[in-house]
């Protein structure tokens, strides 16, 4: 039979065009043998079937479940027509086609069964060897039946299976007919026109200008995005500015006591050279032990009316005093 292997790398083939055909006898299987494991050369053919419209997640969890309920497995799966489907159940909206193709391409399915019956005969079953059904326990009530199934589950072939709650094709569909008129503005914005979408002239019209509304919206929500943008980038700079501010001005300040402070650099400065000043401004006193100087024998010695002039008289007082004590000076020499 087909490699399950080249399901990995390429769609699974459909029944009806593969001249592979298993050669192994189509012998009676239990539920017990089949878990236990089967040679290599014949795995437990099991069949799920379905519509499988708009194939989403719940299909893909169904299948793999059907793919793995034995250790050596090999999984068709039959999907029903379009003509079988609106006859039975209702309009899709993917056709067979489509749906054909979306089950070809499922990493759990080995074989595509294209116009599958809706009710399982026993000459289906054993045209395909099909050794156990995989489907979920809900009874399946249609075609008069209350579970077409039913049969299968008699005969000790029916396998069940966990359905995925929260999405099944309804669902989708329910939420495109809820959401219809954002789809079909979406539809009519990306260029599908109004007779495409069955959407008559007024509402195209009002679609269209929603579109149009939309749009300005979205510039003026990006208008509003760039400008808190550039407010945060200019509260940013202040504070780094702010900050780099503070920064130079305690380094200037710094800076500043250091030289001109009650300690400063300056401080020390001015005394120094203050005291500089004071000792170049001040004569120097004679050492005790300096020798007298010698008069010279040719100047004759200074009258004693006339003052000193490196000692000049430090107050009035102090000169009336040495007047007086000239002219008695004077008064002895008469």
């Amino acid at each position: 039979c087909f490699s399950p292997f080249q399901t990995l790398t390429a769609p699974a083939p459909f029944a009806d065009e593969t001249s592979c055909q298993c050669r192994a006898p189509h012998e009676k299987l239990t539920i017990a043998q089949a878990r236990l494991g089967t040679p290599a050369d014949r795995p437990v053919r099991v069949y799920a079937d379905g519509i499988f419209d708009l194939f989403h997640s719940g299909h893909a969890r169904a299948l793999m479940q059907a793919k793995t309920l034995f250790p050596n497995s090999y999984l068709l799966v039959g999907v029903c027509s379009d003509d079988l489907t609106h006859k039975f159940k209702g309009f899709t909206v993917m056709n067979e086609t489509e749906r054909y193709e979306a089950l070809r391409h499922c990493r759990y399915v080995d074989e595509v069964i294209r116009d599958a019956p809706w009710t399982l005969t026993p000459e289906f079953l054993e045209k395909h060897k099909i050794d156990f059904v995989a489907h979920d326990d809900i009874p399946y009530s249609s075609a008069g039946s209350d579970d077409v199934y039913k049969h299968i589950k008699e005969a000790g072939m029916f396998v069940p299976t966990q359905r995925t709650e929260g999405i099944s094709t309804s669902d989708i569909i329910t939420r495109i007919v809820r959401d219809y008129d954002v789809y079909a503005r979406r539809n009519l914005q990306r260029g599908y026109t109004a007779k495409e979408l069955n959407v008559s002239f007024i509402n195209e019209k009002k679609y269209r200008f929603q579109n149009q509304v939309d749009k300005m919206k979205e510039k003026v929500k990006n208008v509003e995005e760039k400008s808190k943008e550039f407010v945060y980038k200019v509260e940013e700079k202040s504070h780094d500015l702010i900050q780099k501010w503070e920064e130079k001005s305690r380094e200037f300040i710094g800076n500043f006591l250091e030289l001109f402070g009650p300690d400063g650099a300056w401080k020390q400065m001015f005394q120094e050279r203050s005291g500089r000043m004071l000792q170049a401004f001040s004569p120097r006193q004679s050492p005790n032990s300096s020798p007298t100087r010698g008069r010279s024998p040719s100047r004759s010695p200074s009258p004693p009316w006339v003052f000193n002039k490196a000692s000049p008289p430090s107050s009035p007082k102090a000169a009336s005093a040495s007047l007086s004590s000239m002219s008695e000076g004077d008064e002895d020499e008469k």
